[in-house]
């Protein structure tokens, strides 16, 4: 490797010196590398002087009131990673107070930095989450007093608009203990039930809403009790006390049912659990076809296996892989049957997947499987059919049937360009300039074309439909 390639070994080499006056020079007129370079320099010097510097950084974060485009989120959003890592590194192996009153300050910046930013793409939301789980890793070194801690959590959670407190509860969990658990279900349902204050009502008095103040406030308390309360069960292991939080009515929705009876199973109380997802299934049912919900079937099955229902569960699985070409269900299926009978049950499965009346569902299964030659069968049998606009499955399915069966792979490659000519789907060129590409590389290797178009009559059939796409071309020809 050459001396100069930019890598550690050889920038050592250069000399502490060297280096000094190399980063100087970098650094000079970027405030963000600036503020990188004196953290660096804090943390050289220990905890303390680092979270001395991390705490002036985030009063400056907020005060700050520009609005922050993406790119400017982005940055910030780097940065604060970058803080996060230094807590995390250089701090909290040492100083679990301090880490722990950090993160706290970390997750309250997140009104100002939401206030001024518009985080649709959930970059701040995520970064927020990382500071919680964070919090979970020191917690339990923490010297907090639980009852205090328990006060303090409340506050967080009920005054967090943001949802960057959400988690909180789990991650101070240990911390907590019993009597922080059980003293923040006592604050909580005072809370709930405490008449708002005059300051509280007029926040939502501003907005000239059709709904009385005080009833938003009591729904908005409500919710928060739920969620604080359910937590606190999780907690303390309280199934019971979890499902309380649900009416009859919404212990049968496909949305709660699956972590209702996830506890129940996890108690070993398998009857209720699989009472209430089978009546979940059959409400989901009655709304006639209904989205896959992964998780409701995934909780029933393992209902249905504690139980000893061997043929209801069969049933089930082969039903679900029917219904929506699931290789989890299919995989399960074929290993509750016995030797050879799953064989002939495997060969029946990916016959049925042959069989669907859309062909791309049909190879992306079959790729993944993997059954190549099959997937391959359909592809030559039904290209005309191919939605090139499955760009997602093709591209893959293409690079996976390469090396043995070119021609199949050249034909989603060619549904891919025809999708992306006809169209004119300008920021698709590069990739149609390579997809045609990687057709003229499998030409040699393709001994006949059978009734599709050569390599060289396929390119010829694109220059005269499509001659006029000079940005495509200019991809093509360089």
């Amino acid at each position: 490797m050459s001396r100069k390639t930019l890598n550690k070994t050889n920038l050592e080499r250069l000399g502490a010196a060297a280096l000094a006056d190399l980063v100087l020079d970098l650094v000079a007129g970027n405030a963000a590398l600036q503020r990188q370079a004196r953290m660096a320099l804090s943390a050289a010097q220990g905890p303390k002087d680092i979270a001395a510097d991390i705490r002036k950084r985030f009063a400056a974060l907020r005060r700050a009131s520009g609005f922050l485009d993406w790119r400017k989120q982005r940055a910030l959003v780097k940065e604060l990673d970058g803080l996060l890592d230094m807590i995390e590194s250089r701090i909290a192996p040492e100083e679990a107070d301090t880490t722990f009153e950090l993160l706290w300050s970390f997750l309250q910046l997140a009104p100002s930095i939401h206030e001024r930013t518009d985080d649709s793409n959930g970059a701040v939301g995520d970064v927020m989450g990382r500071a919680v789980e964070l919090i979970g890793a020191v917690a339990p070194r923490i010297t907090a007093e639980p009852r205090a801690l328990a006060e303090r959590v409340l506050e967080a959670v009920a005054e967090a608009d943001f949802g960057e407190f959400d988690g909180i509860i789990p991650a101070t969990a240990e911390a907590l203990g019993p009597d922080g658990l059980a003293h923040l279900k006592q604050i909580t349902n005072q809370w709930a039930n405490t008449p708002p204050a005059q300051a509280e009502l007029d926040k939502w008095r501003r907005f000239g809403l059709s709904t009385a103040p005080e009833e938003i406030v009591k729904r908005n308390r409500e919710s928060t009790r739920s969620i604080i309360l359910s937590d606190i069960a999780d907690a303390q292991g309280d199934v019971d006390a979890y499902m309380a939080r649900y009416t009859e009515e919404q212990l049968t929705y496909g949305t709660i049912a699956p972590g209702v009876a996830r506890r129940l199973l996890d108690a070993g109380r398998v009857e209720e659990a699989h009472g209430i997802i089978t009546r979940a299934r059959a409400t989901e049912n009655a709304k006639g076809p209904r989205m896959f919900r992964h998780d409701l079937d995934e909780v029933y099955e393992e209902c249905l296996q504690k139980l000893g229902h061997h043929d209801t569960l069969k049933d089930h699985l082969w039903d679900r892989f029917r219904a929506g070409l699931s290789a989890p269900a299919l995989r399960r299926y074929l290993s509750l049957l016995p030797d050879f009978e799953d064989m002939e049950a495997e060969e029946a499965a990916l016959d049925f997947v042959e069989a669907q009346a859309h062909p791309v569902p049909a190879v992306r299964f079959l790729v993944d499987w993997p059954a190549p030659a099959r997937a391959a069968r359909v592809v030559l049998a039904r290209a005309a059919e191919l939605d090139g606009n499955r760009f997602e499955t093709l591209t893959p399915a293409a690079e996976a049937l390469d090396a043995d069966h070119p021609l199949a792979a050249t034909l989603m490659r060619r549904a891919m360009i025809d999708d992306t000519l006809r169209g004119a789907k300008s920021k698709r060129y590069r990739h149609a300039a390579r997809h045609l590409a990687d057709c003229a590389a499998c030409d040699s290797t393709i001994a006949d074309y059978g009734d599709h178009p050569t390599h060289e009559s396929f390119l010829a059939t694109l220059r005269e439909n499509h001659g006029r796409k000079h940005g495509f071309w200019s991809l093509v020809d360089g």
